[in-house]
């Protein structure tokens, strides 16, 4: 016999563990460089960019193009590297929550 009150638990205990897992992304910190490692970014599990370092050897008025192109690039790496973590956490904190289906993309419970 279905139990609703038993399901209705499971969806609220559900909830409670995903807004607590998407609290915790924030604790995920992910890298990446550009140009041989002389430009690196740091990115949490938020998506937000929380640092950019540049080798003083790119801080160069002729160079600022190439600086420009090396920064979005760590960036890039950072937020896309972040982003995997944050789905291989939250994969974690749901399982047995929600059903293994392939193709399922947890990427939209990360905002």
């Amino acid at each position: 016999m279905f139990d609703m009150m038993k399901m209705l638990g499971k969806v609220k205990e559900m909830q409670s563990k995903m807004a607590e897992a998407q609290e915790q992304l924030g604790n995920i910190i992910a890298e990446g460089e550009a140009g041989g490692g002389m430009v690196t970014a740091k990115a949490n599990g938020k998506k937000q960019l929380l640092s950019v370092r540049i080798e003083k050897d790119l801080l160069k008025p002729e160079d600022a193009d190439i600086l420009q192109d090396l920064i979005v690039a760590a960036a890039n790496k950072a937020l896309e590297n972040a982003e995997e973590q944050a789905k291989e956490y939250l994969r974690k904190q749901t399982e047995g929550f929600i059903p293994n289906i392939p193709g399922l993309d947890l990427g939209g419970l990360m905002r």
